[in-house]
């Protein structure tokens, strides 16, 4: 039984997210022959104020680009 874990910075549509849960489905049948009836997908979304990178925060990041 696989177990996926993805973490993103932000928000994800609902569409992304079954784009998401579809492909990595997709990738555990294709390279391990993992069954999609048994793989499990988790999409945590993490605000980008709590998502740090060299000392600061993503949105402090985004901000300045």
């Amino acid at each position: 039984m696989p177990y996926v874990n993805v973490k993103i910075a932000g928000t994800a549509t609902v569409e992304e997210k079954q784009q998401i849960m579809a492909g990595m489905t997709e990738v555990l049948y294709k390279v391990l022959n993992k069954k999609p009836e048994t793989t499990y997908v988790v999409i945590e979304e993490h605000d980008t104020d709590n998502w740090g990178v060299g000392g600061e925060s993503l949105t402090v990041r985004r901000a300045r680009k």
